[in-house]
């Protein structure tokens, strides 16, 4: 995005923007925030394939970037980045569904590795080792491995419209999007179901939904502070994002 000729103050520009709906006002405020959007696109495109470009996940960004600035209103006091990263990376994470770009064997494998550690979970009364799923899968360890690194991929971002929206659900939209109580219940419901299973896993899994959702960390850079590799925490998270999908099913709220 090219610098605009026209300078404005942060306060200013929303002031313009959300007072007199003024155009200039507005693109201002895309190429001010156009970094939250790079920042995004960049954390997502970690754990796709390399042929999933990132320009494309910057495109759709912009859009959701575009949505939170038309419906986010400053008089409310809340920092416009809390609310408008969600929905950037709802923006993306919707593009790439409708692309369906994951693989029918990896969504077959996603579902088998999800049942399995339901079934475990309801035996064992507890989350289960790497150990004890690979030997219920029929596969060694490292076949695990892979299959959660192939896994990654397409459960990239799964939690983001819950975990990582910490904005009350009531003040979502500003003047012009008043949700319904309905959906206002059940989000702010699904929200407490989902930290409360999060307590409930492994300190590693924990630990790395917690740095990644709630920190904003990388995950190379939770590798740093666990002293793993990157594939390993993607790997982690992916087990982590299983286990909360079987809990979530069980519990009839997935």
């Amino acid at each position: 995005m090219n610098a605009l000729p026209v300078r404005l103050t942060i306060d200013q520009a929303w002031e313009k923007w959300h007072s007199q709906k003024d155009a200039l006002a507005r693109e201002w405020l895309v190429v001010h925030y156009a970094s939250l959007v790079k920042f995004v696109a960049g954390r997502l495109a970690a754990g796709l394939p390399k042929r999933v470009e990132i320009g494309d996940l910057v495109s759709s960004g912009v859009f959701g970037l575009m949505n939170a600035i038309d419906r986010f209103d400053p008089a409310l006091g809340f920092k416009f980045e809390t609310y408008a990263i969600p929905r950037i990376r709802g923006a993306i994470l919707d593009s790439l569904r409708s692309l369906d770009w994951v693989p029918r064997s990896v969504r077959s494998k996603a579902r088998t590795v999800e049942n399995a550690i339901s079934d475990l979970e309801h035996e064992l009364k507890r989350a289960p080792t790497d150990e004890e799923l690979a030997t219920k899968l029929k596969i060694n360890g490292s076949d695990l491995e892979t299959w959660l690194t192939e896994i990654a991929s397409s459960a990239i971002g799964p939690l983001d419209h819950v975990v990582a929206d910490n904005t009350p659900a009531s003040t979502h939209g500003g003047a012009s999007y008043v949700p319904s109580p309905d959906s206002v219940v059940e989000a702010t419901e699904l929200r407490k179901i989902m930290r409360s299973e999060i307590k409930r896993l492994p300190e590693r899994e924990r630990t790395v939904l917690v740095l990644y959702y709630e920190e904003n960390l990388t995950l190379g850079e939770i590798g740093e502070v666990l002293g793993v590799t990157e594939s390993r925490v993607s790997q982690i998270h992916t087990k982590a994002v299983l286990q909360l999908r079987s809990r979530l099913a069980a519990a009839d709220v997935a």
